[in-house]
Formats: C-alpha cells, structure tokens, sequence
C-alpha cells in the first residue's frame, strides 16, 4: 500500500465528515440525508473525472476502501458531532490537504490515460473541486468557487506546477509532494491575508 494511497484515502474520510457536517443547518438532518451529502463530497469530483475519461469501473466501484473511509468519516461525524464543530481551523487543514491531493491524483490519472496537458490539468482541478460544489447545491450555499477565498484557483496552480516538474523530468515524488505544497501553502496564505482572485465585472 503505497503512501500516496494512503493519502488518498485520508482525504475521502476527511471530505466525507466535512459532508455529513454541511447538512447541520438544514430543516431535516436525518441519516441519510447526512450520509448521501458525504457520499456526494467525497466522490463527486472523482466520479465526473472519471465519466468524462470513460474510465471504468469507477474508482470508488472498484475499490471497497474507499466506501469504508466514508462510512467510517459519517460515523465519525454522529459520535463527535459538536467536538468536530470546534475544530474548524482542523478541519479547514482536512479539506486544503485533501483538496491538494485530490488534484494531483486526477491530473496524474488524466495524464496516464493519455489526454492532453490542459484537459489533465482541467481533470484534476475538477476531481478536488466538483463534490464540494455538488455538496453546496445540495445545502442552498453558494457553491465555494464563487465564494470570495482562494480554492479552485489554488488547485489549478498546484496542477500546472506538476506538469511543469514533470516535463522536466524530476522524480514523481518530489514533483508530488513539491505540487501539494504549492496548493496547501497558496490556500492557506490566501485565508490568512485575505486574498481573493480579482473581479471579473468591475
């Protein structure tokens, strides 16, 4: 089992609480309602990935794991319910490190299917980004890509990095880890100081 692997499925469990925990302020906060919001988080980006690649079976299809990461993440969510609430400065580090990742493994997917750079780079982005966006329209919030702070932006820098080193030739590794630093430490620059990506209308 390989740390990237690992990483992998860190980030599914992370991403599942952070779906069962969007549902908090919603009229009815049943148990499935709860469990289909993570399921929809943790897999959304990955499944458009993959439907749009035709690369089948779909990850999570194939892989059991990745079912039991989110499980166990709603399971985690009911039992610690208010502690999680007071951990949002953790949680934020979840979904940045998982969003981080999540980019990497799509643009890396895309490119090992033999697509072109830009549609590896818009694959990647879209595998990080696209179960939160499903996960807000669910909820009635704005998706986060139209919210003012850095997080589509940041994976698609993230995303360009790595074909950048890639095409350089440096080792796989160091081109990942190198690639996820850039998106964690952009994200977490950008909330701190208040960036935001300029207006489009003025």
């Amino acid at each position: 089992m390989s740390i990237q692997y690992i990483l992998e499925i860190v980030g599914t469990f992370a991403f599942a609480i952070s779906g069962a925990l969007a549902v908090k302020d919603q009229k009815h906060q049943d148990w499935f309602g709860a469990s289909f919001t993570a399921f929809i988080s943790s897999i959304g980006g990955g499944t458009l990935r993959d439907v749009l690649l035709d690369s089948y079976p779909l990850v999570w299809i194939s892989d059991i794991t990745i079912i039991h990461a989110i499980m166990l993440g709603i399971l985690v969510t009911f039992i610690f319910y208010k502690f999680l609430l007071r951990l949002r400065k953790t949680l934020f580090l979840f979904d940045t490190f998982g969003i981080a990742l999540f980019t990497l493994v799509g643009t890396e997917k895309a490119l090992h299917l033999g697509v072109r750079p830009e549609i590896a780079v818009i694959m990647g982005v879209f595998t990080a980004t696209m179960g939160g966006v499903i996960r807000d329209m669910m909820t009635n919030e704005i998706p986060i890509i139209y919210r003012k702070e850095v997080y589509a932006t940041a994976c698609f820098t993230g995303a360009c990095v790595y074909l950048i080193l890639d095409g350089l030739g440096v080792e796989r590794n160091t081109t990942f880890i190198v690639s996820a630093l850039v998106i964690i430490v952009l994200r977490i620059l950008a909330v701190r100081n208040g960036w935001s990506v300029p207006r489009f209308f003025r």
